[in-house]
């Protein structure tokens, strides 16, 4: 059995009670309405949770930047790019670690042998250094420019060169994380979107979070790149002297993952393809704050998401990331926390020594990649949030 039977001392279900919220964080969210009026993401939807009460859940802005856009609903549904990183692929470790399928300091070419290639070190890589991003592995590569299947792809990740030896620097990395969802895909003898729907999504309710959202979700879905051909290309890059928008796929991207190497993948893969509501990833942050009743036990919760203590400097936890300065979570968060970014401007941050949640999910990335004004605009909003509730305490 993964989790407890019986609800831990102190479990209660997310109570929804956001009335009240616009005055209460007026400051809050008036800077994520100036962000839209700035461009820095046509749209946001965010969640915020604090001692088991849904305290704040509101929607902003529009699809695009088109004032015919459709505007975005509380309902809507957004790529969680990163996020999936924790939601989906570090739960699944955390519940195969619990059943004693999953030993962290296993060599990962124990479990993926065509991860053994001909470099030095490989032999030495751990699962928990896939998951502290500290195996070596550089942090992101174009694979899907030379592979064009799945297998492809997945044989190009197995094969990237190491750029420091295993244990040695702390680098995130999209490329350990495919490795790591394979890995774990075999461990548990079940595709990661199976998985996570019968033992994460499923007893958590979590109703419209998924792997590849079905078609008919698709007018819920904010688009998160225009990838349209090459005639876009060239204005785009007469206009600007900043690189250009990406035409890897020819289409808008709405629905389907915008990360070029998940979709190769098919739209599953360790390093991103979950789609979720605001309101879903705050009830799976709820479940963390709750000891991780009903999917988790708290020993579990407290051993991934505490900060490993190597490589020196080091932020990270297993899987998840801990608050460093200058940090994303801002500068209230408490040391204990932990939280996760994702590239299309989505986040969760969760700090146990307040009970509190914070979900903020944007489609910064449409209609490319260039601005990054959420890098200023999401500490601040964090805190916002906190200092509002301070204030009201």
């Amino acid at each position: 059995m993964t989790a407890t039977q019986n609800p831990p001392a102190g479990f209660s279900f997310l109570v929804r009670n956001s009335t009240g919220q616009d005055a209460l964080f007026l400051v809050a969210f008036a800077l994520l309405e100036n962000a839209i009026a700035a461009r820095a993401f046509p749209a946001c939807s965010l969640a915020v949770t604090l001692r088991g009460e849904l305290i704040a859940h509101k929607a902003l802005g529009r699809f695009t930047y088109d004032p015919a856009s459709p505007s975005v609903s509380t309902d809507s549904i957004f790529d969680l790019a990163s996020v999936t990183k924790v939601v989906a692929t570090t739960t699944i470790a955390m519940i195969l670690y619990e059943r004693g399928l999953l030993d962290l300091e296993a060599p990962v070419t124990a479990i993926v042998p065509e991860f053994a290639g001909d470099g030095p070190g490989r032999s030495e890589v751990t699962v928990r250094q896939l998951l502290a991003h500290s195996s070596g592995l550089p942090a992101y590569e174009k694979l899907y420019l030379r592979a064009k299947t799945r297998d492809e792809l997945l044989h190009a990740a197995f094969a990237t060169e190491l750029t420091a030896a295993p244990g040695t620097r702390a680098e995130y990395s999209d490329i350990g994380f495919i490795v790591l969802g394979v890995a774990l895909e075999r461990l548990a003898d079940e595709s990661l979107d199976a998985f996570c729907q019968r033992e994460i999504f499923g007893p958590l309710a979590l109703s419209h979070t998924t792997f590849n959202p079905s078609k008919v979700w698709r007018d819920r879905i904010p688009p998160t790149a225009n990838e349209c051909g090459a005639d876009t290309l060239v204005r785009a890059a007469a206009d600007t002297a900043t690189p250009s928008r990406s035409t890897f796929r020819g289409r808008i991207i709405q629905g389907e993952v915008q990360d070029e190497n998940a979709s190769v993948l098919e739209g599953v893969a360790g390093h991103a393809g979950v789609f979720s509501t605001a309101e879903n990833v705050a009830v799976f942050a709820h479940a963390l704050l709750n000891g991780g009743y009903p999917i988790l036990r708290p020993d579990t919760v407290k051993l991934f998401t505490r900060r490993e203590p190597t490589p020196a400097g080091t932020s990270r936890a297993l899987g998840w990331d801990t608050p460093s300065a200058p940090s994303q979570s801002g500068k209230y968060f408490s040391p204990r926390s932990y939280g996760h970014l994702g590239y299309t401007g989505t986040s969760l941050w969760i700090d146990p020594d307040r009970r509190l949640s914070i979900t903020l999910l944007t489609n910064r990335t449409w209609p490319d990649c260039q601005n990054q004004a959420i890098k200023q605009l999401r500490p601040a909003f964090h805190d916002a949030v906190i200092e509002a509730l301070e204030k009201k305490a």
